[in-house]
């Protein structure tokens, strides 16, 4: 378990390299809300968006979650746990004006980028600057 670590995974690495590439610039693994224990792996604080990456295994993931063959019980109710834990930060995010979006690891690494980067551009638009003159 000790290897297992909470931040700068492959994924998250990978992920991180090819959103910057596109030349979006973003804080890694920071509280989009202070006094709510939840790290964001990626976060962009001025559009008020969220980016998790979700293990497979630690998340449930659909398409690849296999269930442990020793101490099955224990990780069955891990995984659960985390996942209501998730659809609690998405609502909790969500009700204070964050976007939310989620990302599994086996999403091919681009696919993944280029859906960050398509968030930020509609963010972008869909919010007025605050430099900009107030429409009259």
């Amino acid at each position: 378990m000790q290897a297992n670590t909470g931040r700068d995974t492959k994924p998250e690495l990978a992920l991180r390299r090819a959103v910057h590439a596109r030349g979006l610039r973003y804080f890694v693994n920071r509280r989009p809300i202070k006094a709510v224990r939840r790290t964001a792996d990626l976060l962009f604080p001025r559009l008020r968006l969220a980016v998790f990456l979700d293990g497979c295994f630690w998340h449930g993931c659909p398409r690849h979650h296999t269930i442990s063959k020793t101490n099955a019980a224990f990780w069955a109710e891990k995984v659960a746990t985390n996942r209501q834990r998730d659809t609690n930060t998405n609502l909790r995010l969500a009700d204070a004006g964050w976007t939310v979006l989620r990302i599994w690891e086996h999403e091919a690494i681009e696919e993944a980028a280029d859906k960050v980067a398509e968030t930020v551009t509609t963010l972008r638009h869909a919010s007025p600057r605050s430099d900009d003159p107030p429409a009259s």
